[in-house]
């Protein structure tokens, strides 16, 4: 099952219960309203403000980290860019000899990063291919090191071409850090479950109507679930229908440079 199939069947079992609280909070206010008429409307405001004002702030919250993680995402991906870059452009300094081999390395180097986030629902192949990468990266690191002790090298190769590396190497727990960063799964339960509440309060406040109001309960419900989809969607970028793969054309333009 997809992950944007996934969301959709959240959002909407957001939206059924919502509605289906709605009555359930306009049934309890009717029989309310039929025992104490005046009961109703009196004391229910500071209830509701204060739940309304968590659920605002639960969902303002939670938005904006989402949005803010989504485009941290996007930013690392171009850092690894300019570092490899840096790297690669700084393997000059290296005696010719050996800069064929270094850079051919450089190219594998960057088509395992490439093939890593390419198809993450498959946690396998993804991680086979973070070893694969992480073995280059051992590979790039042994090479660059004996070829700055050549005479042939710059006198200036290890002073910078190793910091470039090493910079190089660290972006990618960077990123992987960055990827497993989410809110924890109670937030997601506390901000549905904030929904239904809030659903139920607003029902029980409207059973003052004869008919209910349908346009009403339809749109706070459609944007609450659709909210929490978009949430969703910026939280794992690279399984649903909201993705920063667009990103990646940076690193895939630097590949073909290396050409």
């Amino acid at each position: 099952m997809s992950f944007t199939f996934a969301a959709s069947i959240c959002a909407a079992a957001l939206f059924g219960g919502m509605l289906l609280l709605f009555e359930v909070g306009r049934r309890i206010g009717t029989r309310r309203l039929a025992v104490d008429p005046d009961g109703v409307a009196k004391g229910s405001g500071p209830v509701e403000a204060a739940i309304f004002g968590l659920l605002g702030l639960l969902l303002a919250f939670t938005f904006s980290g989402a949005a803010s993680r989504f485009e941290q995402r996007r930013h690392l991906i171009a850092e690894e860019t300019n570092a490899i870059g840096t790297a690669y452009l700084r393997v000059a300094l290296l005696a010719p000899a050996v800069q064929p081999e270094m850079r051919l390395l450089f190219s594998h180097y960057v088509d395992s990063r490439l093939d890593a986030y390419r198809n993450v629902a498959d946690a396998t192949a993804t991680r086979a291919k973070l070893s694969e990468s992480a073995m280059l990266q051992s590979r790039i690191w042994a090479q660059a090191v004996a070829a700055c002790r050549q005479p042939e090298a710059s006198v200036d190769a290890a002073k910078l071409l190793l910091p470039a590396l090493n910079q190089m190497f660290d972006i990618t727990t960077t990123r992987a850090v960055a990827m497993q960063n989410h809110p924890p799964r109670v937030i997601f339960f506390l901000l549905a479950g904030l929904s239904l509440v809030c659903s139920a309060l607003v029902g029980y406040v409207m059973c003052g109507t004869i008919v209910r109001s349908w346009f009403y309960m339809l749109l706070v419900a459609a944007t609450m679930s659709l909210t929490l989809y978009v949430i969703l969607e910026l939280e794992y970028p690279r399984l649903g229908a909201i993705r920063i793969d667009a990103a990646d054309q940076n690193l895939v333009e630097l590949r073909n440079t290396m050409q």
